[in-house]
């Protein structure tokens, strides 16, 4: 396995399937970061007057990077399923640096959080990026299939996407499942 493209975020997510605020991985580099959207749905906008929440798409981001992100490269140094992973590790989201919205979301907007990897080590991921919302209709699968790692570092996108926010230093480290009972 090259990359996270292709592969279902709720086999990589330890996260139960109404907790999974990712649809798709669209472009992953393993070394430098990813791109993954998420679309919310009636039950994401529940009495918040169809707004996805910023503490939702701060939620989402970490799910796209640092845990996405975290159990790719985990799984390839111990070469197990990310099913035995979950079994041994647990994400534990430990801290992020500032925020900062520009936008907002509302149900049924598909939205790309773009993450770049600035550290990995003793399986603590650190990642920082933006979010933004995707034009409507765009074929992300397409619209991605050329990026590389020096577009991801400008975060060069269309003028047609939205910056909603911009996040540094999300930082998420695994734990082993013994060390939480």
């Amino acid at each position: 396995m090259d990359s996270l493209v292709g592969t279902q975020p709720g086999d990589v997510l330890l996260h139960g399937p109404t907790k999974i605020l990712l649809h798709k991985y669209h472009w992953h580099s393993p070394d430098a970061g990813i791109v993954a959207s998420y679309t919310p749905s009636e039950e994401n906008v529940k009495d918040h007057f169809g707004i996805f929440r910023g503490v939702d798409q701060v939620e989402a981001f970490a799910q796209a990077t640092i845990v996405s992100c975290g159990a790719f490269i985990e799984k390839g140094k111990l070469n197990c399923s990310f099913a035995e992973l979950k079994r041994i590790f647990n994400p534990v989201f430990i801290g992020i640096g500032p925020v900062k919205f520009h936008s907002y979301l509302e149900k049924g907007d598909t939205f790309i959080s773009i993450g770049q990897i600035s550290f990995y080590k003793f399986r603590q991921m650190v990642c920082s990026g933006r979010i933004y919302k995707a034009p409507k209709g765009l074929d992300l699968d397409d619209y991605f299939s050329a990026y590389n790692d020096e577009r991801l570092s400008t975060y060069d996108l269309s003028d047609d996407f939205t910056l909603v926010a911009e996040l540094q230093d999300v930082t998420g480290r695994a734990i082993k499942n013994e060390l939480l009972k």
